[in-house]
């Protein structure tokens, strides 16, 4: 990419993928125009036992198996070896920032190679391949951004649910990947290309499989019956298909299925919607979205007792919304001290942890006090290191940048946009850092990682600049034995 030349970035990744702000800043080679190939997975290492006692869960969903970024999982690994943790595969994939999840003996991600799509089914201690199933797809991002998929696959009940970057929602079998059912959205409820084609991943409610279709005119939301893909209700006529998935919550003692909705719109709208998951019955409303065109919701809803935190960037920040018991909703306090572009803050012990910001000049890691919406620490984790430019070695500052979290055994383990791992202690004072790696040195690793039985899985989206490695899927060792 040409110096100086004014380009619209945007986030892509598996149910994330967010975008749009004009900049002048030199950001790298971003554009990723070409589809990848992929290839079998290179095995290198056994796995560690898990401890008897070690607690285990599987991640299912984008956000794992609450959809908030936590993982109940134990006797995880929280040092590093000098060359990092132990790599136990790695597969080179094709175009797409789609992140993997996991199911019992199944991983299951999405890719876009030359002739398609292609959405693969996995051993995970393994990466052997056990079965793939392709589809087609004309997508052409209009910011010219890669055209890969972005949604994360959607693993319940023996089944795989997938919605393409191009609408069609899949429903494969989890055992051999054949077709189940189909229905491209596109087609069936008339929605247009938004800016980044389909981004969230839709959730499982019971019989139901709910989508932010976001239609112009509506549905914004739609359920389908999970098994067969017949339509059981539909809901709003405003706020189109953002980038944040929608969660499922309990509110005053109820499930909810909570929507944060927007996308391409003019003038620009959307916001929360809380609805009953039975009926589609829109209990709850709130307009929060940024004033400016180009810019859309990324970041999942987060729930704290009855309350929902709600984040997104350009220029807007956050803000706490009580719902109501017998239904509306009512701002508490806004901030504009944490505006993810797109990762889902952690809510610990009264505090909000996120990433906050959206270029790399003012990304930082921000702990918001949950009671007054004050920020307690911002801090932007010093991670430079030196490059030989010219046979000369040049200080290259980085930071965690856009950062995504996972709450596991005690802590805060944070992937750095750049290919940083580190292990955080976080205190409403700040955070001691008590491991830190660097498992590669690519650009825009925007997927929250998956984690399940003790292994990590993280999707490198780009080619690795000092080693030139292609992206790939890394399965890394972090059981604890002992």
């Amino acid at each position: 990419m040409r110096q100086n030349r004014m380009m619209v970035r945007l986030f892509l990744s598996a149910g994330l993928l967010v975008g749009g702000v004009f900049m002048t800043e030199m950001e790298g080679d971003l554009l990723a125009t070409a589809p990848g190939e992929g290839g079998p997975a290179v095995f290198h290492h056994a796995p560690k036992a898990l401890a008897k006692d070690a607690i285990v869960e599987d991640w299912p969903r984008f956000l794992g198996p609450r959809d908030n970024g936590v993982s109940r999982e134990t006797k995880i690994l929280k040092t590093f070896h000098k060359s990092g943790p132990t790599l136990v595969w790695e597969m080179n994939v094709g175009e797409g920032y789609a992140t993997p999840t996991v199911l019992g003996d199944r991983l299951v991600f999405s890719h876009r190679l030359k002739d398609g799509g292609q959405i693969v089914g996995l051993h995970p201690e393994t990466g052997k391949e056990i079965w793939s199933f392709s589809y087609k797809t004309n997508y052409r991002d209009r910011f010219g951004f890669g055209n890969g998929p972005r949604a994360a696959p959607v693993l319940d009940d023996g089944r795989v649910y997938l919605h393409t970057v191009d609408g069609i929602l899949y429903c494969l079998n989890l055992e051999t990947g054949k077709k189940i059912w189909e229905n491209d959205t596109s087609i069936t409820f008339n929605v247009p290309q938004d800016y980044f084609g389909v981004v969230a991943s839709p959730v499982v409610f019971g019989e139901l499989l709910v989508a932010n279709v976001g239609a112009p005119k509506g549905p914004c939301v739609v359920a389908f019956n999970k098994k067969n893909g017949e339509v059981v209700w539909k809901a709003g006529t405003e706020w189109g298909p953002s980038c944040a998935s929608p969660i499922v919550a309990t509110v005053h003692g109820k499930k909810k299925i909570l929507v944060f909705a927007g996308g391409d719109s003019r003038p620009p709208t959307g916001g929360l919607l809380s609805l009953d998951p039975k009926t589609g019955k829109i209990e709850a409303r709130f307009p929060f979205r940024s004033k400016k065109y180009l810019s859309v919701n990324g970041s999942s809803p987060v729930v704290v007792d009855n309350q929902v935190f709600l984040s997104t960037s350009y220029d807007t920040g956050g803000v706490l919304v009580a719902l109501g018991k017998d239904g509306g909703a009512k701002e508490v306090w806004r901030t504009e001290d944490l505006g993810s572009h797109f990762m889902t803050p952690i809510a610990l012990g009264g505090y909000l942890y996120g990433a906050t910001g959206m270029n790399r000049r003012d990304t930082g890691l921000t702990c918001i006090d949950l009671s007054t919406g004050e920020k307690t620490w911002n801090i932007a984790p010093d991670l430079s290191s030196e490059r030989e430019v010219n046979g000369e070695l040049v200080r290259v500052p980085e930071s965690t940048d856009l950062a995504s979290f996972i709450w596991v055994d005690g802590h805060i383990l944070c992937q750095g946009e750049r290919g940083h791992l580190l292990w955080l202690d976080p205190q409403p004072d700040g955070y001691r850092e008590l491991a830190r790696t660097r498992l590669f040195a690519a650009d825009n690793t925007w997927g929250v990682p998956a984690l399940s039985r003790g292994l990590l899985y993280i999707r490198q989206n780009e080619p690795d600049k000092m080693e030139g490695t292609a992206p790939r899927i890394l399965c890394y060792d972090l059981r604890d034995d002992e």
